[in-house]
Parts: C-alpha cells; sequence; structure tokens
C-alpha cells in the first residue's frame, strides 16, 4: 500500500516528512535514502538535487525518528512514487512507498 502526500504545485519547493515513530517505537533510525520511480516505472535511488522524470530530489534531513524529503519542480497531472528507506540502530530496514501528485495550484 502506498502512502499520499498533498498536492505540490510545479513552482513549489516543499518539504515532505515521514514518520517512523509507530513502526519502530523501540529503536532510532541510523540512515535513510529516497528513490523516485522513473517513467518506465524502475526505482531510481535519488541523491541532493537529482532530477528523475522532471521532479528534482533536493535533500534530506533525518530528525530523531522523523525523514523530510524537500521536493521541487515535477510534472502537471502526474502522480510520482516516491519510496523512503530507513535503517534502525538495531540493523532492521523499513521501506515506504509515498504518492505524490503535481497539480497546479
Amino acid at each position: 500500500m502506498a502512502y499520499k502526500w498533498p498536492d505540490k504545485d510545479p513552482d513549489e519547493t516543499v518539504d515532505f516528512s515521514v514518520d517512523w515513530s509507530r513502526f519502530i517505537p523501540e529503536t532510532t533510525l541510523a540512515g535513510a535514502s529516497w528513490s523516485i520511480k522513473d517513467a518506465s516505472g524502475t526505482k531510481v535511488p535519488v541523491s541532493n538535487s537529482q532530477i528523475v522524470d522532471n521532479l528534482q530530489f533536493i535533500a534530506s534531513t533525518l530528525s530523531d525518528k522523523v525523514v523530510t524529503a524537500r521536493f521541487a519542480l515535477g510534472t502537471v497531472n502526474k502522480t510520482y512514487t516516491t519510496s523512503c528507506s530507513i535503517t534502525t540502530g538495531d540493523g532492521l530496514t523499513y521501506e515506504r512507498s509515498i504518492q505524490l501528485r503535481i497539480k497546479e495550484k
């Protein structure tokens, strides 16, 4: 099941977060990474300022059990599938997919 963020205007640069606290209440986050599915449906790992299928991943931050990604650009009326993968302090890994729709506001 994919989660969904609020719509983003293509002219906005916006932060979106994933709160992992209810999934990992007894441990800490050791690291996080992001990916975006490209036009062919291939999951592409992203790093700072990378653009995949016209959606730009600016940067990511990690604070306690919340991972935040900053996105810019995007194609109007397109829904992107982004994924956040984390590693916990005990070495477990989790991943969540989140839908991000681009819409003129």
